[in-house]
């Protein structure tokens, strides 16, 4: 089967970053589903994971954790799926990902994919929409429904989990959402997601939310560039208020939280996967939920370019503009 992989961690520039490729078809065993992939998106986790993790020797690693397509086959143990089911899903970080033909992927972090999506709007929300929810409703324990006064800070909310996290939290909760983005751009497509304030983070956080009115926030997301915001967003946090992260900032001093009682909690989409957790099926059931509110037109796709085929040209391209910090939304890629 065709597919896109890499046998060493090269710079994106470089000829072999990634690279055409044909491998064997794998068999689905177990509760796997074998998925024939007809649509995938970039994230950031991708472009690490091409710079940091070098296959054994002779080996090819293939990337992609996001993707839409048709159930082909089912392992003996699988009782949600069938062939023929058009499904989405982001996968785990410890097999290998969508940027393939046929993959195989445990039926329990695999949802029904929205009617009303095409494969290529689909691909972009399966591992944004888990680390948000996930982040928002597990890690930071954040109440779903009802009017609150407290408040929810996103940094970077234009970005991939960010354009997903400000509609769920509009769409499921009550708070006083208050995105951050530097650019015209940028802060446009937060509003236009829900955000009910935009400051700009390129300026000093906490000055920015005094300036709207909003001394102080009850919930923080930060899900880009932790370490150059921590000292900001912790002076504007409440007392008692949780932090969220799901980067991999340089050493951050959390001595800082102490004075003020606060939490915090990082969030990781693949460690229900990795380890096998009791309650794995939970992304089963969370993409569920969203599948359904894409439905209803709660949520929509965040779709931001359409990059052609999955290719390595095209690939190298989506891992080049996330590897910048300039992208917006999600990058998309269909067919092979």
């Amino acid at each position: 089967m065709k597919a896109v992989g890499y046998r060493k961690s090269l710079p994106i520039e470089h000829e072999h970053a990634l690279i055409d490729i044909d491998v064997p078809e794998p068999r689905p065993s177990g509760r796997d589903l074998l998925v024939e992939v007809k649509a995938v998106s970039v994230n950031p986790v991708d472009t690490k994971v091409r710079r940091r993790a070098e296959p054994p020797e002779g080996e090819y690693k293939i990337l992609g954790w996001d993707a839409a397509g048709i159930v082909r086959e089912v392992g003996p143990e699988v009782t949600l799926f069938k062939p023929g089911d058009r499904v989405w899903y982001a996968g785990s970080i410890d097999r290998q990902g969508s940027n393939a033909e046929l993959q195989l992927v445990d039926e329990r972090i695999v949802g029904p994919m929205p009617k009303s999506l095409d494969f290529a709007q689909a691909a972009a929300l399966p591992l944004t929409s888990l680390t948000a929810w996930e982040l928002m409703f597990d890690r930071l324990q954040i109440p779903r429904g009802g009017k609150t006064d407290a408040r929810l800070l996103v940094i970077g909310a234009a970005g991939g989990v960010g354009s997903i996290m400000v509609q769920l939290a509009r769409q499921l909760t009550g708070l006083t959402i208050i995105g951050t983005a530097s650019r015209p751009q940028t802060q446009d497509w937060a509003r236009q997601l829900g955000a009910h304030h935009v400051i700009d983070h390129s300026k000093p956080i906490a000055e920015e939310l005094k300036r709207i009115g909003i001394p102080q926030v009850e919930y923080i997301a930060s899900l880009t560039h932790t370490d150059k915001h921590f000292e900001q967003a912790v002076e504007a946090l409440a007392p008692q208020g949780r932090f969220g992260l799901i980067d991999d900032p340089e050493p951050i001093d959390i001595r800082l939280l102490k004075r003020k009682s606060a939490s915090l909690h990082w969030e990781l989409m693949f460690t229900r996967a990795v380890f096998q957790t009791a309650d794995m099926i939970e992304q089963h059931r969370i993409l569920t939920e969203v599948s359904r509110m894409v439905d209803e037109a709660r949520i929509k796709t965040t779709v931001a370019e359409h990059y052609g085929r999955i290719c390595a040209v095209n690939l190298k391209r989506a891992h080049a503009i996330i590897e910048s910090g300039r992208a917006i939304g999600k990058i998309v890629l269909e067919g092979f």
